[in-house]
């Protein structure tokens, strides 16, 4: 059984949009958007204020260990478009990105890649969109 997933509202908007208008414009990728809706059918949605902040949102960074070889990594999950693996700029539709999504730090990840089962553990997530809108309107607030 998945560990608990939590999206935020406004992520789950984009992303339904987004699976919606990809199945009618690019077929091929229907078994990828098919993963990513059954997650968002299980997932927990959260209004981005209330999101903890140690959850990987639409975004956010995640520093994350390989189980298998030891190696880490900090990837940003983002939208197909702008994807660019070479600067760990990893889309929500690629299998790695449809895993992290709405895990949090301690949880592990798997996902069948071409060359058999990956396991990632989350170790950090040193940024999240929402954790840091909500410190700049604390600080905003304390000076006000």
């Amino acid at each position: 059984m998945d560990p608990r997933m939590y999206i935020t509202s406004a992520d789950m908007d984009r992303l339904e949009r987004l699976i919606a208008g990809r199945i009618r414009s690019i077929p091929r990728d229907a078994g990828y958007l098919a993963v990513l809706q059954e997650r968002l059918d299980r997932a927990e949605v959260v209004p981005a204020d209330q999101i903890p902040p140690d959850v990987i949102t639409m975004e956010s960074l995640a520093r994350v260990r390989d189980l298998d070889t030891g190696a880490e990594a900090t990837y940003r999950l983002v939208l197909p478009y702008d994807a660019d693996a070479s600067r760990g700029r990893i889309s929500v539709l690629a299998p790695i990105g449809t895993a992290l999504l709405g895990r949090r730090v301690g949880d592990t990840v798997e996902w069948q890649a071409p060359r058999g089962l990956r396991r990632l553990r989350v170790l950090a997530v040193p940024f999240q969109p929402e954790a840091a809108s909500a410190a700049g309107s604390q600080a905003l607030a304390r000076r006000a």
